[in-house]
Formats: C-alpha cells, sequence, structure tokens
C-alpha cells in the first residue's frame, strides 16, 4: 500500500459516491435556493439566512473537493480470506481486562464509526490489529494505558 493510498471497502466506496452525488445534486440546489431567497430580504449585512446559507455553501463544497480528491486515491479492498485481520474483516475480541467480548469491524478512515464498531485501520486498535489471526493477542497502546485483547474470532 502506497502512502497516498485510500483504502476501503465496497461498501465505503459506494457510501462516499452517494454523498457525492447527493451533496453536487440535491444539496446543492437547496442552498442555492436558500441564499436566492435570503438575498430578498435586503441588506446583506445583517442578514443572518444569508450568512448561514452562505457558510453552509462552503462546507459542503469544501466536503466535495475532500470526497474527490479521496476518490482519485481509492484502493478497494477484496475479501480474500479469514486466517489474518485485514480491512473489511471483522475481529471478535476478547478484552482480558474485563473478560468481555466486542466485535470490530476493521474499514478505511471515512468509514470509521464508534458507534457502528467500525473501527479505521489508521487507529492504534486498527494497527494492532492488521495482520494478525484468531488466538493471537494484542496490546493496543492507550491514553488510560496498555490494553490486551485475544482475536477469538475473524469474520469476512
Amino acid at each position: 500500500m502506497s502512502n497516498d493510498e485510500i483504502l476501503l471497502t465496497a461498501e465505503g466506496l459506494a457510501n462516499l459516491e452517494a454523498e457525492l452525488e447527493e451533496l453536487k445534486g440535491p444539496k446543492r440546489r437547496e442552498i442555492a435556493d436558500r441564499i436566492k431567497i435570503a438575498l430578498s430580504y435586503g441588506d446583506l449585512k445583517e442578514n443572518s439566512e444569508y450568512h448561514s446559507a452562505k457558510d453552509e455553501q462552503a462546507f459542503m463544497e469544501t466536503r466535495i473537493q475532500t470526497i474527490e480528491r479521496m476518490l482519485k486515491k481509492v484502493r478497494v479492498v477484496e475479501k480474500t480470506d479469514s486466517s489474518s485481520l485485514q480491512v473489511g474483516s471483522t475481529a471478535v475480541l476478547l478484552d482480558v481486562e474485563f473478560n468481555e467480548k466486542i466485535e470490530y469491524k476493521i474499514v478505511g478512515p471515512s468509514e470509521a464509526n464508534v458507534g457502528e464498531n467500525k473501527i479505521s485501520y489508521e487507529s492504534p486498535m486498527g494497527k494492532a490489529l492488521l495482520g494478525k489471526a484468531a488466538g493471537d493477542k494484542v496490546i493496543v497502546n492507550a491514553p488510560m494505558g496498555d490494553l490486551v485483547y485475544e482475536i477469538l474470532e475473524i469474520k469476512m
């Protein structure tokens, strides 16, 4: 993997492409309409609706550029086997200290979502898990100290 590559699952790529399509289509039109309406209110100096819509437009255009740059560098990972953890794999782990099971799916940075137990391969946990096999123990350096996990199972 080169430093410029961004690894994504097929699902992550589809989500990025859908977000880009939404931003470039309906969202752009919606914000343009809001700006047009706000302009009709007159004096722009004290027109909070206008400034809010312009701020949202700037944020959206930046996001569009970011996604377009990412898509140029994307490499979709193919699930090959379940003998070791890779991007797209799900790790079933045992937290050794608390004797609790937890599952994490290893994904690209733009797909990471802690609420859905999706962790980036660039995160400390992701880096510790990549390439490991069932039965391996991993130590993750965290601000509160080292966390020890045992890999119970790898799902694809």
